[in-house]
């Protein structure tokens, strides 16, 4: 048994609603292995300036501290994000949580499902197939460099800056996860203009004497935005810097067909952090439209962070049975058109009752794959 403290950090828009459905599959879990999840709700973002000024309140900061992981919505509102002028904003939230908690990894899979092929705009025969990882910095570069602005308003600059501690420590994960995989690292960077980007190539290239069994290529980021579209198979496990990182990802979204089944996890030396890729969706909010599946398989990889391997494999069979039972909300089709919280009915359900005859090869499990016999 396994006794997990989480605390939960809903957000704005439709966070609440998606972040809803992901306890309750955890919950759905937890009666049928008999763990003991303990779920907290916080303030964060947009709700959290609203109500206390700060949109990372203290309290809110020193539960994530004093938990084991934490499950995030989504931030972000259309007052603060149409305000230039705004001093205090949802994202300041989520950024100061992300480096108090040291959370220098994020990691992104992404995955061709063959039951939605034709929700993504690119062709059949260049998607499918696709299963990769994408290992993001989050702490450093320009999204936490300095920044200056002119008194006349007029020149603006943010610095990018990067350490090889902090490179080699994102490398290491990177080329850990590909011995799992395919056994392939390919470093997004833009080495022929920016000099961080040369250290990261360097420092890298360095690092990979010590995993002779994994290949390493590179692509500038330009050509590696391309080849997301043209050939999305070719990649394993993609290494890049923040900026690159949180642009390629997000392209990523396409492969699927829907930014609402991208989950990510967002990890450190001590602490850890979950959550679906796609915005707040102010738009969606309370329309009981918004697609719960990425928040979900973001709680999947909560238990896999925590060896609940078996779980977080039950998660996502449960998942397939609804993407392969068109159980799916409008994004994936408007004709069906069922709401988030059947979605999430319909998944925790599957965990409850999930077939007897059904088994998991658990040495397949370790190595990313599944087999249902």
């Amino acid at each position: 048994m396994k006794n997990l403290k989480i605390a939960v950090l809903s957000g704005d828009g439709i966070g609440p609603e998606v972040t809803q459905q992901a306890v309750k599959v955890l919950k759905a879990v937890q009666e049928v292995y008999g763990h003991s999840f303990e779920f907290t709700e916080a303030l964060v973002g947009a709700i959290a300036i609203d109500k206390t000024g700060n949109p990372l309140p203290d309290e809110t900061l020193e539960l994530c501290k004093n938990t084991d992981a934490v499950l995030f919505g989504a931030i972000g509102d259309p007052k603060y994000d149409n305000n230039p002028d705004a001093k205090v904003r949802p994202e300041q939230g989520l950024l100061k949580l992300r480096k108090e908690l040291g959370l220098f990894a994020n990691i992104r899979p992404i995955k061709a499902y063959n039951t939605l092929l034709d929700n993504s705009p690119l062709k059949r025969n260049i998607i499918e197939g696709t299963d990769m990882e994408i290992y993001r910095e989050l702490t450093g570069g320009i999204y936490f460099g300095e920044r200056k602005l002119s008194e006349d308003g007029t020149v603006a600059s943010d610095l990018c800056e990067y350490s090889q501690v902090e490179i080699e420590r994102m490398a290491h994960l990177a080329f850990k996860a590909a011995q799992k995989r395919r056994k392939k690292v390919t470093l997004v960077d833009k080495a022929n203009v920016l000099e961080t980007s040369r250290l990261w190539r360097r420092v890298v290239t360095n690092l990979a004497k010590e995993y002779p069994d994994v290949a390493l290529d590179f692509l500038f980021v330009d050509n590696a935005a391309m080849q997301m579209i043209l050939s999305p198979t070719q990649f394993d496990v993609i290494l890049t810097e923040n900026l690159f990182g949180d642009i390629i990802s997000d392209e990523g979204s396409v492969i699927g067909g829907s930014i609402g089944l991208l989950a990510s996890a967002s990890v450190g030396y001590e602490n850890a952090l979950f959550e679906p890729i796609h915005g707040s969706f102010p738009q969606g909010k309370g329309k009981d439209i918004a697609n719960p599946i990425a928040a979900i398989l973001s709680a999947a990889m909560l238990l896999d962070h925590f060896g609940l391997n078996e779980e977080a494999e039950v998660i996502r069979i449960a998942v397939d049975k609804s993407l392969e039972s068109n159980i799916v909300t409008p994004d994936l089709n408007s004709i069906r058109n069922f709401g988030t919280n059947y979605v999430g009915d319909y998944i925790a359900n599957a965990i409850l009752n999930l077939d007897e005859n059904t088994y998991i090869n658990f040495e397949n499990i370790k190595i990313g794959k599944s087999i249902i016999i």
